[in-house]
């Protein structure tokens, strides 16, 4: 079998294996069989055109148009000619069908059911990836890239499903691309097993040659090995993390903190591991505080908040950073005649928690911090500059406590065009049923507050759902759609569906995530836990600004504000700061007697966790299985670019800078010597090693078309060498290295663009490691049949060589 086919078929089983990811996706996975028939043809029309032979470019052009003949033969044959040529009308029907699929997509939760429109994506997706992975790997005989279409494959599969697409498809999609690396590095080894064979291994030569290795085959067989363990490591890697719950084996998985039982909140998304600081076993502390609030519960510590929704998930906008003013802006839209109190919290984070947002009562007024911080004004958050976190942090916090009326906000007027734009906007996925849902709960709504209660009121009493923490989270159009149809989750889709339906109905919301206010403990401070995670929904009210609304049943407590016949006190006097600790709040704040008795009973106007509570009892992703993953992952994407590191080692070391001993200079010089003929090397110009360095060097400079400059730096390089050689006091000359770098410098300018990538990241030099490896072995074997007893193994080992190749 050629090299080119047995790329063609790797190609093909790595595509194949790849689309098994989207098997999740739908409850049938009879899609499969004539995805992997029309792949087939696919592939099997490129190789027949690459033994025309043809131009690559026309090699995909006609791989492109069976493809497109194959699927007009499948889908809309009655609109085609004959059936097989696809005619303007055969495109409009293909063009139809897709839009069907995607409105498919966008309606039904996952898995969906196989409708002509959703088979038409999955097979004509499968089949454009496999056109891809097929034209780089086998016509353009590049297999490394062909990953990225894979990865793209196995992407969507994972972020339309959620959760992931699981360890398993992760495991085929993997071992298909690196069986297509082997195949592929086992043809170029074997190439340059016969290119270059004749360049000199004997040790001190000027290209740095090794010995004890001829012919081309052993190159080969070693390739092989190396690409078998490294499948192998890569296959039994995932197999041994089942319980891995992030990354491209599964969802929502460990934040960033230490320890066991997972970790905090992140700081790019804090939603990773919110779900898995709930079903921690042991309410590890993250911060303490004291304030002078008078009501402890109402007091949220705020990270961020998510304001973009783009259909897949909610996450926080790109915003400029300023420094931290002495004293911060009053709130967007809080008018003068709203109850306002000022309040004083003195926070300690632990040392176990870190990431770069800093938790704040929400608004603050004033932070009093050290370390490196930032302001973003919109979101009135403070993120870390320059790898500052919060482990440890020590700070006091000036804040406002806000409490409208539901007079206030009933009378609020409309928001600023442009803050109603861009927080109103909601995603074409977005399911129809979200929209419809939100009509129907706020029908007979005088205005947006009153919208905004009864969808409260709806999530956390009236409609029935439950709170579980052992969902499947997710914050995309798909997870709020199936949130909504079984009325099972926990805070992330209560406060993302809440947010999602407010958008619908054109009031301004958005979501925060941070922790609820925590335990009171016995010396007056409040402890917060990872189980205090929380997400609730902000909406915007012009005159009062962005209110917290709590539609999550049994978690925090209830706005004052959204219950019915609540007075509420004016102004207070401004508390004045502490230097140490506040007055502590009540131990045990009572409910309010006008708190509805449903809400009472939820928990929804008491504190957050009742002592003793049940608790999930997951103890999360062992910090080991984390390492392991990371290591697997790091070598998975290490191994295309090794050539490329070990080449800039390899270079760096014989550049760098040595002793300053006549010795010493002689080194460099033959370091710099063999670093030049290298470079040659990668470039397309074999090293000879029967020409004196004189003659090497105006080689290097015919064949590779060096400019003046790399030509001088050539030949000063070679007067060097026969220095070191020939004279009987050596004395090269001064910058060799230098010398080095302007001659690949001049070699890369030569070159063309492919020469160069081919130079960078395939380097011919490194078939090296090849001889470096086998001259290894062969030294091992000496010394082993050099031991008593060991001449019957070696001839047993020598004939099952000669049988097995």
């Amino acid at each position: 079998m050629s090299g080119r086919t047995r790329l063609a078929l790797c190609a093909y089983a790595a595509t194949l294996l790849a689309a098994g990811s989207l098997i999740p996706l739908v409850e049938e996975a009879g899609w499969l069989v004539p995805a992997a028939v029309l792949l087939g043809v696919q592939s099997g029309a490129g190789a027949l055109a690459r033994r025309a032979p043809l131009a690559r470019s026309v090699t995909v052009a006609v791989q492109t148009l069976v493809t497109l003949v194959l699927l007009t033969l499948v889908f809309v044959r009655d609109l085609a000619l004959f059936g097989v040529v696809p005619t303007p009308g055969a495109l409009v029907g293909l063009g139809e069908l897709l839009m069907a699929g995607g409105e498919d997509v966008g309606t039904y939760a996952i898995p969906a059911p196989l409708t002509d429109g959703i088979e038409l994506m999955m097979v004509g997706g499968v089949l454009v990836i496999g056109l891809a992975v097929d034209a780089m790997a086998v016509t353009f005989r590049s297999a490394a890239p062909a990953g990225l279409p894979l990865l793209a494959l196995y992407s969507v599969a994972a972020g339309l499903s959620d959760g992931g697409a699981g360890w398993l498809w992760f495991v085929l999609a993997a071992s298909g691309y690196l069986l297509l690396l082997l195949a592929e590095g086992r043809d170029r080894l074997s190439q340059w097993g016969r290119v270059f064979g004749s360049a000199s291994r004997t040790k001190g030569g000027l290209a740095d040659g090794l010995s004890g290795v001829s012919g081309g085959s052993s190159p080969v067989r070693t390739g092989r090995r190396i690409g078998v363990l490294a499948l192998g490591v890569a296959l039994v890697a995932p197999l041994a993390l089942p319980s891995l719950d992030t990354g491209l084996l599964g969802g929502s998985g460990p934040g960033n903190g230490r320890g066991s039982g997972g970790g905090t909140i992140s700081a790019v998304n804090p939603l990773v591991s919110l779900q898995n600081n709930l079903n921690q076993p042991e309410n590890r502390e993250v911060m303490t505080y004291r304030s002078n609030i008078q009501d402890p519960q109402s007091l949220y510590l705020r990270i961020l908040a998510l304001d973009e929704f783009n259909g897949s998930e909610w996450r926080s906008s790109t915003r400029r950073l300023t420094d931290i003013p002495d004293r911060l802006p009053l709130p967007e839209g809080l008018g003068a005649d709203v109850s306002v109190t000022e309040v004083r919290t003195n926070i300690s984070a632990s040392r176990s928690y870190q990431q770069t947002y800093l938790p704040l009562p929400y608004p603050a007024s004033e932070v009093r911090i050290g370390g490196r911080w930032r302001y973003e004004p919109e979101g009135r958050t403070l993120v870390g500059d320059d790898g500052q976190t919060t482990r440890g942090a020590q700070y006091e916090v000036g804040s406002l406590v806000v409490e409208p009326t539901a007079e206030q906000l009933a009378a609020a007027g409309a928001p600023p065009e442009k803050l109603l734009r861009e927080y109103t906007r909601v995603p074409d996925s977005l399911p129809a049923v979200v929209a419809e849902t939100a009509e129907r709960v706020t029908e007979g709504s005088a205005n947006a507050y009153e919208r905004a209660v009864k969808l409260q009121d709806w999530f956390a009493s009236e409609g029935g759902f439950t709170y579980d923490t052992s969902v499947t989270s997710g914050t995309g159009t798909t997870a709020i759609a199936r949130f909504l149809r079984d009325k099972e989750g926990f805070c992330v889709h209560f406060s993302f569906s809440m947010a999602a339906m407010a958008r619908t109905l054109g009031i301004p919301a958005r979501v925060a995530v941070g922790f609820t206010p925590g335990t009171m403990k016995s010396d007056g401070a409040i402890s917060v836990g990872l189980r205090d995670a929380h997400a609730w929904p902000e909406l915007y009210f012009e005159g009062v600004g962005w209110t917290r609304f709590e539609p999550t049943p049994s978690r925090g407590s209830t706005p004052s504000w959204t219950r019915p016949e609540v007075p509420t006190d004016g102004a207070s006097d401004v508390a004045e700061p502490s230097a140490t600790a506040s007055a502590a709040p009540s131990a045990a704040p009572s409910a309010e007697n006008s708190c509805p008795p449903q809400l009472r009973q939820e928990g929804g106007c008491g504190p957050s966790q009742e002592p003793g509570s049940a608790l999930p009892t997951d103890r999360g992703t062992p910090a080991g299985t984390v390492l392991l993953v990371v290591v697997a992952a790091v070598a998975v994407l290490v191994l295309p670019l090794s050539p490329l590191l070990w080449r800039t080692r390899t270079r760096n070391r014989r550049l760098g800078t040595g002793g300053r001993t006549p010795a010493d200079a002689a080194a460099r010089t033959m370091a710099a010597w063999r670093e030049v003929a290298d470079t040659a090397w990668d470039h397309g110009i074999a090293p000879d090693d029967s020409l004196t360095p004189r003659k090497a060097a105006a080689r290097i400079v015919r064949l590779g078309r060096l400019d003046t400059t790399a030509a001088e730096a050539v030949h000063r390089i070679a007067g060097s060498v026969e220095q070191v050689l020939y004279a009987p006091e050596p004395r090269p000359a001064a910058g060799a290295a230098d010398d080095a770098l302007a001659v690949r410098a001049g070699l890369e300018a030569a070159a063309g663009r492919g020469a160069r990538l081919r130079a960078m990241f395939l380097p011919r030099s490194s078939v090296r490691v090849v001889w470096a490896l086998t001259e290894r072995r062969a030294a091992l074997a000496e010394r082993w049949a050099a031991r008593p007893g060991a001449g019957r193994w070696s001839a047993r080992l020598r004939r099952l060589s000669r049988q097995h190749g």
